[in-house]
């Protein structure tokens, strides 16, 4: 087995969501400790990572304009927390419309697991990580292919006009017949718990993820 990558000082940017590989996360960036980092990385070509909030904001606030609950972290400002599984980043648009704001279109590539952490004087955070294997290609059984269906079915609403020109949720190619993709998309666009989206991240089988899924979409009336 080839060795697994490993990047070290990587910046990462806690969310409130989960980004999955393929998947299109666009940001509205105007944090100063932000806009330095996808400055860097845009130029650099270079990946940073996402990482799923389980204590503060995507935004710093002061202790004294913390949300309730929330605990100072030393530096006067809210703790923050986040998961140690995240997936790394790509900026594929990228603009800035006026001074102090950047609007960038990313998507995912590959999935990791932090192994350190450090938070640094201005407040963003750096992290050794190593990637986790990608998906194998897995076609879909008979018995999920419900999934796929309503899927398609909803691609092709988007592409109909039920979406603005510009805000297609996924980009083409469409694998409609793999598992872990047609999972992965259904995971972005499905309203379940933030805690549950990450944990079907964290699953290694593709086959698994979209079983989970499809007991989902049944229950929700989806794909019967």
């Amino acid at each position: 087995m080839p060795e697994a990558l490993t990047l070290t000082s990587l910046p990462l940017f806690p969310l409130g969501t989960v980004l999955y590989p393929g998947g299109l996360l666009p940001l509205q960036i105007f944090e100063v400790r932000y806009l330095d980092m996808i400055g860097k990385c845009h130029k650099a070509g270079a990946p940073f990572g996402v990482v799923s909030l389980t204590e503060g904001s995507e935004v710093r606030r002061p202790v004294n304009a913390a949300a309730r609950g929330a605990l100072p972290s030393g530096d006067g400002f809210a703790s923050e927390a986040f998961n140690a599984v995240g997936t790394l980043a790509k900026i594929v648009e990228f603009a800035v419309p006026q001074p102090g704001l950047m609007v960038v279109q990313c998507q995912g590539v590959h999935r990791f697991t932090i192994t350190r952490r450090e938070k640094l004087k201005h407040g963003l955070w750096i992290a050794d990580v190593v990637c986790m294997d990608d998906d194998l290609p897995v076609k879909i059984p008979h018995d999920l292919q419900k999934s796929a269906d309503a899927m398609a079915k909803l691609i092709k609403g988007f592409l109909h006009g039920e979406v603005a020109p510009g805000k297609m949720p996924m980009l083409p190619p469409y694998h409609l017949d793999d598992c872990s993709w047609v999972a992965n998309r259904w995971c972005e666009l499905l309203p379940i718990p933030l805690t549950v989206k990450q944990q079907l991240l964290e699953l290694e089988n593709p086959l698994l993820r979209l079983e989970l899924i499809c007991d989902i979409l049944e229950r929700d009336g989806i794909s019967r």
